[in-house]
Formats: structure tokens, sequence, C-alpha cells
């Protein structure tokens, strides 16, 4: 079964500094019929302006990676991790017994456009961690790279959920397919460009909740940029 979730049907929050979609109930939006996906609670697209950014804040027991598409997003947090995102990078922060920490726009004159997901993680109370790694565009042409996952690999972030996240682009013939344990949920989000789903014309902002299919099967993508979650129910 295949359910859409199309982009004008999201969440949408302006604070101004912050424009900020959300694909479940996220802060102040509530639909109870879009609450999460399996595991996977929160899936953001956000566009932060210039010279502003998230204050100090805390989390706690959650997973949450970040994929910035436009401009940079400068992280640090009360370890004295630091660094800064770009796109063709993925970070994972893992919140475990708790965490604080401060994100903002790094480029002057423009907004930082990213996505950003929660996970629910399979266990409470974990070491708190924060990791970041480039993912090169050659491993997501026309393929889907994994870049987090239970197990620590190359080229691949150790989070501590029942998931695992790819990343791939697609242009014209290219296609690639994700075979899916039986039980397992996908969540895919076409973060640019337009792609087809299993048969499903998705475009960008678009999101793809598959739940008893035995493949994701991606294909005639148009400049297609698409992350690819593979979900514990």
């Amino acid at each position: 079964m295949i359910s859409l979730r199309k982009s004008e049907d999201r969440g949408y929050a302006d604070h101004g500094w912050l424009k900020s979609f959300h694909t479940f109930s996220f802060c102040d939006y509530f639909d109870a019929a879009h609450r999460g996906f399996g595991n996977l609670r929160v899936l953001n697209e956000d566009r932060l302006a210039c010279s502003t950014g998230f204050g100090p804040h805390e989390h706690q027991d959650v997973e949450i990676v970040s994929w910035v598409l436009e401009g940079a997003l400068a992280h640090k947090d009360c370890a004295g991790r630091a660094g800064v995102l770009r796109p063709g990078a993925v970070q994972v922060l893992s919140a475990g017994r708790g965490v604080r920490h401060r994100e903002a726009n790094a480029v002057k004159g423009e907004a930082t456009h990213f996505l950003q997901a929660w996970l629910r993680p399979t266990c409470k109370g974990a070491e708190p961690g924060c990791a970041q790694l480039d993912v090169a565009p050659h491993r997501m042409r026309g393929r889907l790279a994994l870049v987090a996952a239970p197990e620590a690999g190359e080229g691949t972030l150790r989070w501590h959920a029942d998931a695992r996240l790819y990343a791939g682009a697609f242009d014209g013939d290219e296609a690639a397919a994700l075979a899916l344990e039986p039980g397992r949920l996908a969540c895919v989000h076409v973060a640019r460009g337009s792609v087809e789903v299993n048969g499903r014309r998705l475009n960008t902002g678009d999101a793809a909740l598959l739940s008893e299919e035995p493949r994701v099967l991606l294909r005639a993508g148009q400049g297609a940029e698409v992350l690819v979650f593979d979900l514990a129910p």
C-alpha cells in the first residue's frame, strides 16, 4: 500500500526568521492522521533566514538527522562538538540521556534550506553523540547510498534507531530498487525535482509512505534528490 503525502498538504509555520513545512504533526501543527510513520516521528523542511538560528535547546532520547540542500548550518552542543553542515553532507545527533545544542545559519545574505528528521531510538538513556560525513556525489548518482544505519560502516553513520537512511539522485533512465523485509515500512521524501516511486509520480516536497510493499522502486527522475527511510513499524 502506498499513501502520498503531498507537499501542499503539509503543515506550515512562518515565524519570519524560520519558515517550516511539517510532513507530520509538530509543535503547534497537529494532524491526527499524520502523527508519524513507524518510528519516524518528525520530517521537517526548514528555511533559516540569514543571521538567525535556533538558540540553545535540549533534546532527549531521539535520533536527529539533518540534510542541507542550500546554504550551511552551524551547530554546537554542550559537549563542545561543533561544525558546519553543507550540501552533500549528513549529520546524525543522538540525544540519548540528554544534549543541549544550538543551530544557526552559517552563510551571509541568504537562507539555509535543510531537511531534518527525528526518529524514535531503540534504547533510552544512551550516551549522547554527534557525527557528520560528506556523501560523495557519485555514491548517489542513479543509486541509493546508505548514509545512516544501526551499525557503522564505510560511508555510513551509526545511530540508535531501527532504521536505515538512503540518499539518491536520479535523472532520465537512472533507476534503483530497495528491497523491504516483511513488516518493514518505507518513507520516500523528494527533496528536489521529481521521480516515480513504485509507479507514482512525486514532486518536490512530496513523500510516499509505503507499507506491505516488497520494495521501493525509483525511476524516471527529473533532477531528483531523494531521501529514503527503511523503518521499523
